[in-house]
């Protein structure tokens, strides 16, 4: 079996595949071969003679961990002929493509499964979902006015402001992407005019302190689609449920609101009601390939900890990546994390329970329930004060 990066020239085998796995309308063409390879999107293949038989691509990505930016590789577009799935192709595939991310300095990779149960066997592990929800006009109109925040349709010159929110609200959170690089090229010009319209919430000085991004959908009264809300966020509750108020307006028109969330999303605190609905759900999965370049990137850190030294193991990673024994350096600066020679005595995590605990998505107790981590708990409190304390959350699907 050879395994390889695409060229040009697997480009109709490679789309012909992912049409297999994804579907296509019949009869449709297939999409017509670029002149150009994009610079931050890779697709490696697995060969059976002549045959492309697997497939999947990574993005080039940087995530919000931590509070700090870390390189981050994003899996889609897994695709594997139907007469070979279950023969063990896509451990070989990904482990070419992640030792490919790995030059590039990737020491994370993320992805959307469709199914989870294929993926936890080669590391990876559900840290988030993103979210389709449904909130009904009925629940909007008992929304509180706020005070001292207004809203009005955002402006050229907002544009700038209105990444600004998104920055502050991502970096507080562990996941989201940073919305750089050539995959969120878009100019303030084109974000503009993306939306039926993009809404800002606005302080007493002018000042952005949120932003939803909205299409009015079709139809009206019970054909309606409702509004759909691709980003709702803000930096202050008015400034939330003043946003609300907005897309409450169109209660005469349309029955409910759509919005794309995760996690336990602030957005839903400024509501009278904590009901919406979830209809549809796409589980996150996460996988720390470079478990010292990965923490180091995060740099955890504790105000006013005395520099202390947490050694531990991960063990169990079926593609031979992150298996080894680590030392991270912690303090009030951020820390940083290097591989080191076997030592006993100490905690030892598997490569679902590492994603986990980078995540911040279970406490070092429940990995202990999973069996997930074993070995002294010296340091437990510790890794769950450094690494627990920010909300999984995600805001983009790839």
């Amino acid at each position: 079996m050879l395994i390889r990066p695409l060229t040009l020239d697997d480009h109709d085998a490679s789309v012909r595949l992912a049409a297999e796995a994804f579907g296509r309308a019949p009869g449709s063409p297939l999409p017509a071969r670029p002149d150009t390879l994009p610079t931050d999107r890779h697709v490696v293949g697995a060969f059976e003679g002549e045959q492309l038989v697997a497939r999947l691509a990574t993005h080039e990505y940087e995530s919000w961990w931590h509070g700090r930016r870390v390189a981050t590789c994003g899996i889609a577009g897994v695709a594997v002929a139907a007469e070979h799935r279950g023969g063990g192709l896509l451990a070989p595939v990904l482990a070419r493509a992640l030792a490919d991310a790995t030059v590039r300095g990737e020491s994370l990779s993320t992805l959307y499964p469709t199914a989870t149960g294929i993926y936890r066997p080669l590391g990876y592990e559900v840290v988030s979902s993103y979210d389709t929800v449904e909130v009904t006009m009925a629940d909007l109109a008992r929304l509180r006015p706020p005070v001292g925040t207004r809203t009005r349709r955002a402006r050229l010159e907002d544009v700038p402001a209105v990444r600004g929110v998104y920055d502050a609200w991502a970096a507080a959170q562990n996941g989201p992407l940073t919305r750089t690089g050539p995959r969120f090229a878009t100019t303030d010009a084109e974000l503009l005019e993306a939306f039926t319209a993009l809404t800002v919430a606005v302080d007493e000085t002018d000042r952005v302190v949120g932003f939803a991004s909205w299409d009015r959908g079709s139809g009206y009264g019970d054909s309606a689609t409702g509004i759909e809300v691709h980003d709702l966020l803000a930096t202050t509750l008015d400034g939330y449920r003043a946003l609300w108020l907005v897309l409450a307006s169109h209660s005469s028109v349309v029955g409910r609101v759509r919005l794309s969330t995760s996690g336990h999303d602030p957005a839903r605190l400024a509501l009278p009601s904590s009901t919406w609905t979830v209809v549809q759900r796409h589980p996150y999965m996460l996988r720390v390939d470079d478990p010292a370049a990965a923490l180091t990137a995060a740099g955890p850190a504790l105000p006013g900890l005395a520099r202390t030294e947490i050694g531990f193991a991960v063990a169990g990673d079926p593609l031979g990546r992150s298996d080894g024994h680590y030392r991270l350096t912690v303090g009030a600066e951020p820390g940083v994390c290097e591989r080191v020679g076997p030592a006993a005595g100490v905690p030892v995590l598997s490569p679902q329970g590492l994603a986990l605990l980078y995540a911040g998505a279970q406490s070092c107790a429940n990995l202990r329930m999973l069996g997930h981590l074993t070995g002294p708990a010296e340091h437990d409190a510790l890794l769950d004060a450094l690494l627990g304390s920010r909300p999984a959350h995600v805001r983009d699907y790839f």
